[in-house]
């Protein structure tokens, strides 16, 4: 039986994951948690073998919160759910130490599948995505952007698709003078001077997906 703790911000897509899994007689779910300290902490007392992570959350989040798990709990399989098609995207969580990773308008059975394959060891990468990422594995070199916090990748998608510093402060319920600070941030990671040469970088790594805010 694989034991599985569904994490996620919004009860009602919890409960449609719950009952997806409830279908399977090979897996139960033993716990949910709704925000990111309350992830942690449960999976520091709870016995399950596989995390189903929605990566859009209250408190720590996203790629942050992925390598937190990670770097307790090294080898719990974690399976992330995203709005997100883009390969860069995908390949940005599976560094972080997913090891599956499922878009969320997936077929219900292809995401059995995946924990099943998860709870046996294996890697699941979402069929769409496959080709991409096999393309992907050959650049050698780590782009830059790979350094950036999950917040700091945020801002920079958000900016590159035309949002202003108050939009994206309030998109994410922050201050402006926190997200300038992100802006600050991430421009003196990727060495980049001034908004056109920020866009420009996000164009060459295809870092613009339509569907903002990314989760």
């Amino acid at each position: 039986m694989i034991r599985i703790i569904i994490a996620g911000e919004h009860a009602i897509v919890r409960g449609g994951l719950r009952h997806i899994i409830a279908t399977g007689s090979d897996m139960v779910v033993t716990a949910e948690a709704g925000h990111g300290s309350d992830l942690l902490g449960k999976l520091r007392n709870c016995a399950v073998d596989l995390l189903l992570l929605d990566m859009t959350m209250p408190g720590v989040s996203g790629v942050d919160l992925l390598r937190r798990v990670h770097a307790e709990q090294p080898s719990l399989p974690v399976l992330v759910l995203s709005i997100h098609d883009e390969a860069q995207v995908a390949s940005r969580v599976l560094r972080a130490g997913a090891t599956g990773y499922l878009t969320k308008d997936s077929d219900p059975a292809l995401l059995l599948d995946a924990i099943r394959k998860l709870g046996d060891g294996g890697r699941f990468i979402d069929p769409k995505l496959v080709d991409a990422l096999v393309f992907e594995t050959h650049h050698s070199d780590v782009p830059p952007h790979e350094a950036l916090s999950d917040r700091e990748f945020q801002v920079l998608q958000m900016l590159a698709a035309g949002r202003s510093i108050n939009e994206i402060a309030q998109v994410h319920a922050r201050s402006a003078k926190t997200v300038s600070t992100h802006k600050m941030r991430l421009m003196h990671k990727l060495g980049l001077a001034n908004n056109a040469e920020l866009i420009r970088y996000a164009i060459r790594h295809g870092l613009t997906p339509s569907d903002l805010p990314y989760g």
